[in-house]
């Protein structure tokens, strides 16, 4: 057997992925400075520096972090972690100054006025670079209508493109949870939520290869979404080696999004998830693809 061949065989018997089986994806990240709450003994520049570590060592060229001001105000000493972000070279977005959703903003000015307040940190962290990238919080684009529509035209207006998302494990979810057990020492809950979030991220991962095959017929290039969170970052070197197995090769996100499948015209363009999105508006039926076992009931933990 040739050595190269010999070379496949043996990647194929440890379980990595083929190449057929590689797709892309562009890793972004919400809230930051500061998102959820954290152990006592770990900053939010701590937490930015485990992701920056982490996704350094599996190769990401580049992570759009997405920025909450207000945190600079209501989690003072959080700014650091901005400037970890940035020496790092990775570059800052736009998630509106107090994380407002457009359906639930008092008025579509209101919002407006939300994500312009967010702007001068941008501008100051990202001097001389574009930062005009939008992610909406909680992935709430206003759904269908007037006001989604006007604050598509608006972002547009002011030079921003909307940072999709397509792939997470509900990483948010865990962030409060995990800095209770911390400051209670229950180890053994960590662990049992360790578990519990692995298992999901490999029924995710295998959801979504399966969802983009039945949404686009192949497997189009992916958007990650995760979170600036102690839980993220405590777990992020494990998701990450799950995602390199499962055949994730990482590029930028203006790659991603060039691809076909991002510039499908559709009422609810940012809202939600792409590709569930996509089936819902295209009246493509999902039943039958491989299940993902519920979060659980994390509050009761550590009480």
């Amino acid at each position: 057997m040739k050595p190269s061949i010999l070379l496949c065989a043996l990647a194929l018997a440890a379980g990595g992925a083929g190449a057929a089986d590689r797709f892309d994806v562009a890793v972004t990240v919400d809230d930051l400075p500061s998102h959820g709450a954290r152990p006592a003994d770990v900053s939010r520049a701590d937490i930015a520096r485990s992701h920056i570590e982490t996704f350094k060592a599996h190769g990401v060229p580049e992570a759009w972090g997405f920025v909450n001001a207000a945190a600079l105000v209501n989690d003072p000493g959080s700014d650091p972690a901005l400037d970890v972000w940035r020496k790092a070279g990775y570059p800052l977005g736009n998630h509106g100054y107090t994380h407002m959703g457009l359906s639930g903003a008092k008025s579509l000015e209101a919002w407006e006025a939300d994500v312009s307040a967010n702007e001068p940190v941008l501008q100051k962290y990202m001097a001389g670079k574009d930062w005009h990238v939008m992610r909406f919080p909680f992935l709430d684009a206003g759904g269908t209508g007037a006001r989604h529509d006007d604050a598509l035209a608006w972002l547009k207006a002011r030079g921003y493109r909307v940072a999709e998302a397509t792939l997470g494990f509900d990483d948010w979810a865990y962030t409060d949870t995990y800095a209770r057990c911390v400051a209670k020492g229950d180890q053994a809950a960590i662990d049992g939520m360790k578990t519990s979030y692995f298992r999901r991220v490999d029924q995710q991962l295998a959801r979504f290869k399966a969802m983009s095959q039945r949404v686009y017929g192949r497997m189009i290039p992916q958007v990650l979404l995760t979170h600036m969170g102690a839980w993220s970052a405590v777990t992020l070197p494990e998701v990450m080696k799950r995602l390199d197995a499962a055949g994730a090769h990482y590029v930028t996100l203006d790659q991603v999004q060039s691809d076909a499948a991002y510039r499908m015209p559709g009422p609810r363009a940012g809202h939600g998830e792409m590709i569930e999105r996509r089936a819902q508006d295209a009246g493509i039926d999902l039943a039958g693809l491989p299940a993902v076992e519920p979060v659980g009931n994390l509050d009761a933990l550590c009480r």
